[in-house]
């Protein structure tokens, strides 16, 4: 199994960035993905989930709103479209799944929100 994800970078407030987490080395169209994200100081939160088909997605208080997962099932990707970005979303974001009971972590994407 292997995650990866980019499109991170630096932001100005109330832009948007999309991220993307390509996946190989599983069947992609039969598991649920999450984003996740990791503020400096703080614990590594779920920031949003998708069901293997995208027909149900979840997501945090804190990007309700603002942020929308969606997956390409034929691309084998996930993606994080963020909206009104605030200085708070600065983190380094990392997509997961869990396949056959283990967890695996993608080496996370840097989002910077600064003006």
């Amino acid at each position: 199994v292997q995650l990866v994800e980019s499109g991170g970078g630096l932001v100005q407030p109330g832009g948007s960035l999309r991220l993307s987490c390509a996946a190989s080395g599983f069947t992609f169209s039969s598991y649920s993905m999450s984003w996740h994200r990791q503020a400096p100081g703080k614990e590594r939160e779920l920031v949003a989930s998708i069901s293997s088909v995208g027909g149900t997605t979840n997501y945090a208080d804190s990007v309700k709103g603002r942020f929308t997962i969606f997956r390409d099932n034929v691309k084998n990707t996930v993606y994080l479209q963020i909206n009104s970005l605030k200085p708070e979303d600065t983190a380094v974001y990392y997509c997961r799944t869990r396949v056959r009971g283990y967890g695996y972590w993608g080496q996370g994407t840097q989002v910077t929100v600064s003006s």
